[in-house]
């Protein structure tokens, strides 16, 4: 029923009123409401009611929200706890979360806290057998599992394109924990080589090399507890050699000026110790080996796919042992339908270029950048994954260097520079706006005793322009 409101005798006093008024809501007011006894009866109980089920709402509230949060915590755990990347930030989530449900120590609250493991999403036993329950223990990747997926940049700045929006994209495969590009045909091909029963504990790793397969090999030889013998040519930086001893693996480097079928040159001496000691001895035989562009066809294609979001019109690439151009050529054809096209750079000297503009294998040159070029042909090279080619002399793919060091920071090998060199000429000739990926195949600290050294390469007839 509704209020009966009391109007106020203006001639008595305020406390005179309200005695007059027994059930008036408050005595401070000057308009208290006055109602019967049933009357306040009926409406306590209402607001009873009203308020009990009040309470019950909000009771069910909280425990559905706690039930809500337990069921959120226990499924991002199990989604995120298997990948490492998510943890810091889980941890974070998990230390709100703790703050949300109240402590049992508290007086008044309706849960206790849950034990500090059952929000530990990847509890590890230590080496004491010992359990972490108050923090998070985080599990890091080993250095070796750090191969692959290197940064793709854009060096366009060094190139003065023919026509506007072609781009310049250099893939850094410097940022391999062995500094090159190496590392991802050593490691696809020793994997294989143990799941086949190949390479057992306790034999030992044999790899011909101009110096990057070689450090490849001692560095990811160590890590797995294998020895290594790596065989190089005096043509291989001081730096190269001192790596390959540094990762404990013993150096043989052959006499300088040994044709290709010499016994005794670098690229054959790896067979003559292989046949032997056939049950000690693995040979890593990368420029015959098919291993070798399967590692790229399955690595590093994709990467340059991805990267680009598939909008890739040119790769251009250096050859030695063929896997980095063959095996990566043939996946972007394939993806791309035929359209990628894919050119070959090659130092002056290199028998490469000349056999694939004649399929005439002529007499090799001289030429100073390492890694890439060759005097004979490899059995990992695929000539027809090869649209065209350009040649690099030594001196332009060491001037290249300089000025990436220069510009853009880049202390890359020579074979990058003459890479680079090669895909800002394809960039000057293309008539429409294209995207050109290459290598930076290895990092130029490899070589500060030969390519960033001036006196050096005034002994090789390189001389540098002022500010070079």
């Amino acid at each position: 029923p509704p209020f009966k409101v009391s109007v106020m005798d203006l001639s008595l006093s305020q406390i005179e009123h309200n005695r007059q008024i027994p059930h008036s809501y408050s005595p401070f007011t000057n308009h208290s409401p006055a109602i019967s006894t049933l009357e306040t009866t009926t409406i306590l109980s209402r607001l009873t009611r009203k308020t009990a089920a009040a309470g019950v709402l909000s009771v069910s509230v909280i425990i559905l929200t706690a039930l809500f949060v337990s069921f959120s915590q226990s499924t991002f755990v199990a989604a995120a706890s298997s990948n490492a990347m998510f943890q810091p930030s889980l941890r974070t989530s998990f230390t709100r979360l703790n703050r949300i449900l109240p402590s049992s120590s508290s007086p008044g609250k309706l849960f206790s806290r849950r034990s500090s493991n059952m929000l530990q999403p990847n509890v590890i036993m230590d080496k004491k057998n010992i359990v972490e329950q108050d923090r998070m223990v985080m599990e890091y990747p080993r250095f070796r599992s750090l191969v692959g997926g290197t940064p793709l940049v854009d060096i366009t700045n060094l190139a003065n394109p023919k026509v506007e929006g072609t781009r310049i994209l250099a893939k850094c495969e410097f940022m391999n924990p062995g500094y090159s590009i190496k590392d991802r045909i050593v490691c696809h091909i020793l994997e294989q080589a143990e799941n086949k029963g190949l390479l057992t504990p306790g034999m030992t790793i044999v790899a011909a090399s101009s110096g990057n397969t070689g450090a490849s090999t001692a560095m990811i030889a160590s890590m797995k507890g294998y020895k290594s013998i790596i065989i190089t040519s005096p043509k291989c930086s001081i730096e190269k050699q001192d790596a390959i001893r540094a990762y404990g693996a013993e150096l043989i480097v052959t006499a300088s000026g040994l044709k290709p079928d010499d016994p005794e040159h670098y690229m054959n001496m790896e067979h003559t110790l292989c046949e032997r000691n056939p049950e000690t001895y693995f040979g890593i035989n990368q420029y015959d080996n098919q291993l070798n562009p399967l590692a790229h066809y399955q690595t590093l294609g994709p990467e340059i796919w991805s990267q680009t979001d598939g909008t890739i019109t040119h790769f251009v690439a250096a050859g030695s042992t063929g896997g980095t151009l063959s095996g990566t050529a043939r996946y972007l054809k394939e993806r791309s339908g035929g359209d990628v096209r894919v050119i070959m750079a090659d130092p002056i000297g290199s028998v490469f270029y000349d056999y694939f503009k004649t399929g005439v294998l002529k007499k090799p040159g001289s030429f100073e950048v390492e890694g890439v070029g060759k005097e004979n042909i490899p059995g990992a090279m695929d000539f027809g994954m090869i649209d065209d080619a350009i040649r690099v002399s030594d001196s332009d793919a060491f001037k290249m260097c300089h000025t990436m060091a220069r510009e853009e920071g880049i202390l890359a090998g020579g074979s990058g520079g003459l890479n680079v060199f090669a895909a800002s000429k394809l960039a000057e000739q293309l008539d429409e706006p294209a995207t050109i990926v290459t290598i930076l195949p290895d990092s130029g600290i490899k070589y500060l005793s030969k390519i960033y050294n001036k006196e050096w390469l005034k002994g090789i007839d390189v001389h540098l322009q002022e500010g070079e």
